[in-house]
């Protein structure tokens, strides 16, 4: 049997792995058109390379996918973040869990993760092919014909395997070609838009506070239904970044708004205090400190730069005593830090910036990523409709459903 893979990340290293396991005997053919395999595994995570979640509830885990969670099931359960954590560990990679829950390699180097599968291509078995762009894929009466540019020969395969990921990060070869693929292939693409995105904002004033970071912060979208996420963000020159914003930016990735049509954001700086409980902690160092001014009186509360962007923002004199500062003037400045008025115009790519949207969920079987409308073509990864907050669950949903895709497509027909 031979079978064709198309795409070289994290799904495509691990479906024709995986193939190999179940069907040592079949000829795989893995195509991709970057000069080296996993380009996009290598930058993740800040090119520590996030491998997967360290959190061990399959339910938790399947909760952080905006779109797609429920299809994933099957595979997630087949190969589940801790059974992905001992498959690396096996094939020599040590990893570790850190504090926030991410799975990296110990050595904090993500080419460790794609040397394991470039030691398992020297088996006989493999074809691999870099530096390879197919532009075309079209069904034959025995199987797919892989037609290659500069009219080399095409690659004939009794089975195929889309994995070429979506379109974010051109720069690894994610250019969005699989769709088309899919779709010559009688498969249909749902809307695409980016996610996992850092934000810009109208307000200029972040970049004055620019490298400020708060450990937690709650972000609500002002939009028809309250979308908000909890967690890391990061003030840049730009607008905003970190974590809560990437997950923020998953759940509004189809709210359309730009320069003109602005979406209206509030950010609470302090998520874990009331107004009530912020307000009797700043009365109180204003008892205690009467001769401090207002931004000091603040700075008890949270960063001195916000507290001094806060003074500007609600022409408050910031260097007024505190025991001439009213009552009124402190409640302003506690209800603007626990919703911080902000305005996003764009989106800016983030560490893991992915693709939602792809081949529509309804055409491809989850059980075994085999598709529903084309016989022996087989999907997997960031080419289908799947996308995940950060945190290492993109990763893991390419690596579970190329796991369940290669062992399937290896075992059809024998």
């Amino acid at each position: 049997m031979k079978l064709g893979i198309i795409g070289g990340g994290a799904a495509g290293l691990m479906a024709a792995v995986s193939a190999y396991e179940v069907n040592p005997r079949a000829v795989i053919f893995i195509l991709d058109k970057n000069d080296g395999w996993g380009k996009k595994v290598i930058i993740s995570g800040g090119g520590r390379c996030n491998v997967t979640t360290g959190l061990p509830n399959i339910k938790t885990v399947l909760t952080k996918y905006p779109r797609g969670g429920k299809f994933l099931s099957s595979a997630m359960r087949l190969f589940p973040p801790a059974e992905v954590y001992a498959w690396f560990e096996k094939h020599g990679v040590a990893l570790k869990i850190e504090n926030d829950g991410r799975v990296f390699p110990v050595s904090d180097q993500g080419q460790d993760i794609v040397a394991v599968f470039e030691k398992i291509f020297q088996a006989p078995s493999f074809r691999t092919r870099l530096k390879t762009p197919v532009v075309e894929v079209t069904k034959t009466e025995h199987g797919f014909s892989l037609n290659l540019k500069n009219n080399s020969e095409p690659v004939l395969v009794d089975k195929l395997i889309l994995t070429c990921g979506g379109q974010a990060y051109r720069q690894t070869g994610s250019s969005g070609d699989g769709y088309a693929f899919a779709l010559n292939l009688g498969h249909t693409i749902t809307p695409l838009a980016p996610s996992l995105s850092a934000l810009t904002t109208k307000d200029s004033w972040p970049a004055e506070v620019a490298g400020l970071s708060l450990t937690k912060a709650k972000l609500t979208a002002n939009h028809d239904k309250k979308l908000s996420t909890v967690g890391p963000c990061l003030f840049t020159h730009h607008g905003l970044s970190g974590p809560a914003v990437f997950a923020l930016s998953s759940l509004i990735a189809f709210i359309p708004f730009n320069a003109d049509h602005p979406l209206e954001l509030s950010l609470d700086a302090l998520p874990d205090k009331s107004a009530a409980e912020l307000m009797a902690e700043v009365e109180k160092f204003k008892t205690d400190n009467l001769k401090k001014s207002l931004v000091n009186a603040l700075a008890s509360l949270t960063a001195k730069s916000l507290a001094q962007i806060l003074c500007q923002q609600l022409k408050l004199d910031g260097d007024k005593h505190s025991a001439e500062v009213s009552s009124h003037d402190l409640r302003l400045a506690v209800n603007w830090l626990k919703a911080i008025p902000l305005q996003i115009t764009g989106r800016r790519a983030g560490d893991e910036f992915v693709t939602a949207g792809g081949v529509n969920l309804k055409e491809v079987d989850p059980k075994t990523m085999q598709s529903k409308i084309c016989p022996d073509l087989y999907l997997a990864g960031e080419i289908l409709d799947i996308d995940g907050f950060t945190g290492g669950f993109n990763l893991q949903a390419a690596w579970c459903t190329g796991r369940l895709a290669g062992q399937n497509a290896a075992q059809a027909n024998g």
